[in-house]
């Protein structure tokens, strides 16, 4: 059984480099339905009003974000699932998201860990 091509490596990729400008604003008008919901282990976050200062704080915890390894990827339908390595100012995080897409543009994020490296170890 062959797979089809990635057909949303561009959106995908659109994802990262809002994160990687520090752009909220740009990430959630561009990425995210008005309704979207972004759910971890530790937050549930609903709609776009509720999302833009949520990527704010998040990237601003972490200094900033830069890909360094897509690990894992894979494609549905309508979704995405990856494993990435990213560095952050505090280190090297191991992560994982689930986007479940609606018209183009993401309406459920599950996102999580997998494992952090503290810079300097």
């Amino acid at each position: 059984m062959t797979q089809a091509p990635n057909k949303y490596r561009e959106f995908y990729e659109r994802q990262i480099q809002f994160l990687e400008n520090n752009d909220p604003e740009g990430l959630i008008a561009n990425q995210y339905n008005d309704d979207a919901q972004l759910l971890s282990f530790t937050n549930k976050i609903t709609g776009a009003e509720a999302l833009v200062p949520y990527f704010r704080e998040y990237v601003k915890g972490l200094g900033y974000i830069k890909l360094l390894s897509t690990d894992k990827y894979t494609e549905g339908d309508d979704s995405i699932f990856f494993e990435a390595t990213v560095e952050t100012a505090g280190g090297t995080a191991r992560v994982y998201d689930v986007f479940v897409l609606e018209n183009g543009k993401i309406s459920k994020h599950f996102t999580g860990l997998l494992g952090f490296t503290p810079k300097g170890t």
